[in-house]
């Protein structure tokens, strides 16, 4: 059984601390275009936030981190934990230009593993990824050792069957070289209105 959880815990302060996960690229916020994808996909969503009001109409639970001030480890460890599921896919909120194919096919890759990882030429991309509640008790204890960083706490437990998925195989769900970029300054914002009215016009 999945869940999906989308992180949107983060200050944003290259970004003056605006709601990524509200910012609108087309004709839809970064959380719309989310939540499109994946509730074709997943049954139970999630959003990690330590404030739902900007979240409340969106018809998705927000839980708080369990670990407040744990950065983005802690946001992952909360997301397992409150999905309560075998497996969870996790998204970071500022992610405009993910694909349900791509979903589908990490989705594939995590069903038999406790991490699904993608790998670019640009390193991991563990905020999107797919998890099982193992890593999640894993992530837990290394967390309470004061790891702070997700690739140490990954590959810190051997145990852990970790899949990759590299460039190669990332390929063909990347025809725009798009899939994982992030908003996180004004000037990636501008760009990404610019990219999404280039993919939607169909170029």
């Amino acid at each position: 059984m999945w869940s999906a959880a989308i992180l949107a815990g983060g200050r944003a302060r290259r970004l003056g601390g605006r709601d990524k996960a509200a910012l609108r690229i087309g004709s839809a916020s970064i959380l719309d275009r989310q939540l499109a994808l994946l509730r074709p996909l997943i049954g139970r969503i999630l959003i990690v936030a330590d404030d739902e009001t900007p979240f409340a109409g969106s018809g998705v639970p927000v839980v708080p981190d369990l670990k407040p001030g744990a950065g983005a480890l802690g946001g992952l460890y909360t997301a397992i934990t409150a999905a309560a599921t075998p497996r969870t896919l996790v998204l970071a909120c500022d992610l405009p230009f993910l694909t349900f194919a791509f979903l589908a096919r990490l989705m594939e890759a995590g069903a038999d593993a406790d991490v699904a990882l993608p790998r670019t030429v640009d390193g991991y991309q563990p905020l999107c990824a797919t998890y099982s509640d193992r890593a999640g008790a894993a992530f837990g204890a290394h967390l309470e050792a004061g790891v702070r960083k997700i690739t140490d706490a990954i590959f810190g437990l051997p145990s852990l069957v970790v899949r990759e998925l590299d460039a190669a195989a990332l390929r063909p769900y990347d025809p725009h070289g798009t899939l994982f970029f992030n908003v996180n300054t004004p000037a990636d914002f501008a760009r990404a209105i610019d990219l999404g009215a280039e993919q939607d016009g169909g170029h």
